[in-house]
């Protein structure tokens, strides 16, 4: 399944570029669902697929119902415990969503698709309206660090006591929910694990939607270090609502100059990976799925209809490689320095921060961060140095003697 991930700085028209992108690929033939947390004029407000042509389906995220849903099964399976305790448990009317929830219910609606709960016979595209760029990139980079807290706080070896449950049951009292809690912690592993991979996936790409101009200008130069940071790439960078050059109008003749200075600037910024794509101004907001066919002008192709053109996108491999500095001298240990490499346009030294602790690599560039779990060749070296040269950084390992294992 080809997926389609698209997110831009807030007003800039993502929602109606995803719903375009998804008309696009169902006009091609290809099986189509569009999952959304905001409504789009001509499509069906449903939380469960519904059709809108014959080939395309739409979704939208309910926040509030999962939240509440989610809140009252955890309660039921805390029941016994919280009837010791004397709690009152809760009804779903006074349920109240939380901060958080809606990254939550669309990580849900991947899932499901990603798992195909959705349809029997599967989906050939999958375009997905992300939130804001800066909220986006914080919702695709949760399932990692998701199951990484999970691994840290239930590790599944702690489960060999399984047997001591019942004394300590008996010895502390009160019902002891360890057992629920390990498999609930499994099943949520296992729907994280199912997010994280249609994320990295090959055929899962990033299109971003921005109207031109000096905010946007700065909003995608921030963040192309955090795309870079979690492996995630562009397939496409939208310029949305460009507005007609040459204009007698002062007026609008200033705001188009404007917006073509800040194209310059993605011409030569993006060029290496995903050259800027215009989407004229219609005038007016688009009423239905006849305006978003009109969203494809000529020279837009590439940016609209990318999912039935096989262009290769997403994860093609992990972001980091490794390469050798030096080589082993023949004696009975490996002296060659190893240099893991990451590239990270637009990261400033001054905001670079890397920490090593245990296996991990704590990295910090601006206002993202990412904890990297070690190669198993690194974990056996000490962190020698680090440098952030030409836009990538490269962090030196050499071979801990104490750990590198020796040739006879």
């Amino acid at each position: 399944m080809r997926t389609v991930l698209v997110t831009g700085p807030g007003g800039a028209g993502r929602t109606t570029v995803a719903a375009a992108t998804a008309l696009a690929g169902s006009r091609h033939g290809a099986r189509t669902l569009l999952i959304s947390a905001d409504a789009i004029p001509g499509f069906p407000s449903a939380t469960e697929p519904a059709q809108v042509t014959d080939t395309l389906w739409s979704v939208r995220t309910d926040s509030a119902e999962h939240f509440r849903s989610e809140l009252l099964a955890l309660q039921g399976q805390l029941s016994g415990v919280l009837g010791l305790l004397g709690g009152n448990q809760l009804d779903g009317e006074e349920l109240t969503e939380l901060p958080g929830s809606d990254q939550l219910a669309l990580l849900h609606s991947l899932r499901r698709a990603a798992q195909g709960d959705w349809s029997h016979d599967g989906y050939d595209l999958l375009v997905v309206d992300l939130p804001p760029l800066r909220e986006a990139l914080a919702v695709l980079a949760l399932p990692e660090q998701l199951r990484r807290y999970l691994r840290r706080l239930l590790p599944q070896e702690r489960q060999a006591a399984r047997a001591l449950r019942p004394m300590l049951a008996q010895l502390a009292g009160v019902p002891m929910p360890a057992q629920w809690l390990y498999e609930a912690a499994a099943r949520r592993d296992a729907e994280l694990a199912a997010v994280q991979a249609l994320i990295e996936d090959r055929a899962t790409t990033l299109r971003i939607v921005a109207e031109p101009g000096p905010a946007a200008e700065d909003a995608l130069r921030a963040a192309r270090t955090g795309l870079a940071l979690h492996g995630l790439r562009v397939d496409a960078l939208v310029a949305n609502r460009v507005l007609p050059r040459h204009s007698s109008d002062p007026w609008f003749a200033a705001l188009a100059a404007q917006q073509e200075k800040c194209l310059d600037h993605w011409r030569e910024e993006w060029a290496a990976e995903a050259p800027p794509v215009e989407v004229a101004h219609l005038g007016r907001d688009p009423q239905g799925p006849d305006d978003l066919v009109g969203l494809t002008p000529p020279g837009a192709d590439d940016a609209l209809d990318v999912p039935m053109r096989g262009r290769d996108g997403g994860r093609a491999e992990d972001p980091w490689w490794i390469e050798e500095s030096g080589a082993p001298d023949g004696s009975d240990r490996a002296d060659g320095i190893l240099i893991w490499c990451l590239k990270l346009p637009g990261a400033v030294k001054k905001d670079l921060q890397l920490v090593r602790r245990g296996n991990e690599l704590l990295l910090t560039v601006g206002p993202f961060h990412r904890i990297v779990p070690l190669e198993s060749a690194l974990r056996r070296c000490t962190v020698s140095g680090a440098a952030l040269t030409d836009g990538v950084l490269r962090v030196r390992f050499t071979p801990d003697p104490d750990l590198w294992p020796r040739t006879s």
